[in-house]
């Protein structure tokens, strides 16, 4: 990391955190990037937190092991107070998921969830994710009125059923996790009592569902066997696994391996239609059977406007220097991700959206060893998600004003509430 003094601010900082900001952030992150690259600043919360900007400085912390995923090692007791983190997980009794623990726990969970994410594992369920989003593109076209809200009615519910069947919750509850999960999202940026509720309710059905799958688990595993099976498997053969840590595990899996794909396929889709001619552009690509620009266009959606704004908290267990600045035993560090992937010393022309970029390594899904476990499945889904919509629904377009649209204010997360779109019915002969 840089050792050089960080960089004398040249006028006030910019306001974040404020409704205006979460329309449009970039702006004050091309502020911070250039005149305070890691910036001190009291969140919503009220918790005073590091936020660093710069690409460079991004990447190193993201695999600094001197900054910690456990709050315990926070140096003031916020966590306890239920201000970092995910609301509701320390009464729920669930803090020993990947996003809070460090090696060698965090190696060894990872190892018993990671095959559920393997290339091979991810295409076997491409079928049914393609199946989920035909589905659910048929529900909110068969009014024929033209018009949906692709939020609620497309982007959320693709990846709450697409991780429920990967974990087995059985196709009955399924509902009531997308209740769960609805409130979490609307939930996002207000007050946290309303997702600790919902995370409360979820820890009361893990508990059950693992208890009952126990009861039914067979002697050996079955091709295709659900993630929940896999770590009850794991418990019962000297894997170490806590019915605690197996619960946690599930939560984590649903809570953050939906959220992230609601906003890559929202923020993705909004981008498209607020750049025409790249819309048209991976149009005429997937009209000619070709999927190349597909998938360097979910890398560019990821970096342009990505799901995730900022990583999950690290703190500090020594002093660190990052890019100049002096970080103190017990500080948080949130590393600023939609910051960092518009950085102009690594990106050419970082605020155009080229669906063709090549040189992309941006930090959508983070970087090191809590890179994001979910990320081959998620961009399954949104690449599934995006070239059907298009494909199907060719006339595709916004009915709202972009200046009228409002994006959730949650502190991690980056996310529209709403979509509103028009198209032509399918059958009306019109495009």
């Amino acid at each position: 990391m840089r050792d050089q003094p960080p960089p004398t601010p040249q006028g006030p900082a910019p306001d974040l955190f404020t409704w205006e900001f979460a329309a449009n952030p970039y702006p004050a992150y091309a502020w911070l990037r250039e005149h305070a690259p890691v910036h001190k600043t009291k969140l919503p919360s009220g918790v005073d937190a590091w936020l660093v900007t710069r690409y460079a400085d991004a990447r190193q912390t993201l695999a600094d092991n001197r900054l910690s995923k456990n709050p315990a090692h926070h140096d003031e007791p916020a966590h306890a107070k239920g201000k970092t983190g995910i609301p509701g997980e320390r009464q729920a009794d669930l803090m020993t998921h990947l996003l809070n623990i460090d090696p060698p726990d965090h190696t060894r969970l990872r190892r018993l969830v990671s095959k559920a994410f393997t290339p091979r594992r991810v295409a076997e369920f491409a079928p049914r994710v393609q199946e989920l989003t035909d589905d659910l593109i048929d529900r909110f076209t068969a009014s024929g009125n033209g018009t949906a809200d692709l939020i609620h009615e497309f982007a959320f519910p693709l990846p709450i059923y697409a991780i429920c069947d990967l974990l087995g919750v059985p196709r009955e509850d399924q509902d009531d996790f997308r209740d769960w999960a609805g409130m979490m999202i609307r939930h996002g940026g207000g007050p946290r009592g309303g997702v600790a509720r919902s995370v409360k309710k979820m820890r009361g059905y893990l508990a059950e569902l693992i208890h009952r799958k126990r009861e039914a688990l067979p002697a050996e595993p079955v091709p295709g066997e659900d993630l929940i099976s896999g770590l009850i498997r794991a418990s019962d053969h000297g894997e170490h696994l806590t019915e605690n840590e197996a619960a946690a595990m599930a939560f984590i899996l649903l809570f953050a391996g939906f959220e992230t794909t609601v906003n890559l396929i929202g923020n993705g889709t909004y981008a498209l239609l607020t750049h025409p001619e790249q819309r048209e552009r991976l149009q005429r690509a997937l009209a000619e059977g070709d999927r190349g620009l597909l998938e360097t266009g979910v890398e560019e959606l990821l970096r342009y406007d990505g799901p995730v704004e900022l990583a999950t908290w690290r703190f500090a267990t020594e002093p660190v220097v990052i890019g100049g600045q002096r970080i103190e035993t017990g500080d948080p560090v949130l590393v600023v991700l939609a910051a960092a992937d518009r950085d102009p010393e690594r990106f050419a022309d970082p605020d155009t959206l080229d669906l063709g970029r090549r040189d992309n390594q941006h930090l959508g899904y983070g970087h090191g060893i809590h890179y994001c476990l979910g990320a081959p499945l998620a961009r399954l889904e949104g690449q599934t998600a995006l070239a059907t919509l298009l494909t199907r629904l060719p006339d595709l377009r916004l009915a709202a004003d972009p200046a009228e649209l409002r994006w959730r204010g949650g502190l991690i997360m980056r996310g529209l509430r709403t979509l509103p779109v028009e198209f032509s019915p399918p059958g009306s002969g019109q495009t």
